[in-house]
């Protein structure tokens, strides 16, 4: 009876040293970094999805009142349709080459929607139109939530790709995962890392100098508007 007891408490204190030292080595640490990283990526393709879905009627408004920038009305409505056609899964956010394919698509579309609403300047009657006001509200509210929405990923991704490389937790990112660093979001346009101008008080200003990353591009704040 004493040895099958003796015997049972020494499995037992084995998967208990077992199980924290594999805790120790960030196999915890390691899946949780990373699906937190996935969930804000989904929160940037939501964003970026949500200014999709307002193009059409911008575009439909602005023809309505400005026929002759039919070239301008063309060239944004095929980014959009370019943007929206690249898609990354959660799986894929550790693949450089497949990530820098949807910021430059997203970045020809805000570079698009840019040369669109600077066009309005010379149509006051479409500026002074409800519905364009309306959508100029939540495109505004919209360019908020994605600067907001990447900097979020990017410091997601900032604290994942620490931990699969620092010490002790570099052994199970290694051995037990075999992970790889995930891509941060990066402006690869000009212009790409700045939201369009959408206010008609007067005519926009020039846009930023691009910047290493969205963290300075983000508002201060997480509260977007509209």
């Amino acid at each position: 009876m004493a040895a099958s007891l003796l015997a049972r408490f020494s499995r037992f204190a084995f998967v208990a040293l077992a199980a924290a030292g594999l805790a120790g080595c960030g196999v915890n640490a390691i899946p949780t970094a990373e699906e937190a990283a996935k969930a804000r990526w989904a929160d940037v393709q939501n964003q970026y999805q949500r200014r999709a879905d307002l193009i059409p009627n911008l575009v439909a408004t602005v023809k309505g009142y400005a026929k002759q920038e039919q070239d301008t009305l063309t060239k944004v409505t095929e980014a959009r349709a370019k943007a929206t056609s690249i898609q990354i899964s959660a799986a894929d956010v550790t693949d450089p080459d497949k990530i820098a394919a949807y910021q430059a698509a997203q970045g020809q579309l805000s570079q698009g929607l840019g040369r669109l609403l600077a066009s309005v300047e010379a149509y006051p009657d479409l500026k002074s139109n409800q519905n364009f006001l309306a959508l100029q509200s939540q495109l505004e509210g919209t360019e908020n939530r994605i600067a907001v929405a990447r900097r979020d990923y990017n410091e997601a991704v900032q604290a994942y790709n620490t931990t699969i490389r620092t010490f002790p937790a570099i052994i199970a990112a290694k051995v037990v995962y075999g992970a790889k660093p995930m891509v941060p979001f990066a402006a690869t346009t000009p212009g790409a890392d700045t939201a369009p101008a959408v206010s008609f008080d007067g005519p926009a200003a020039p846009a930023a100098a691009p910047a290493a990353n969205d963290n300075a591009a983000a508002p201060a704040s997480k509260a977007a508007t509209n």
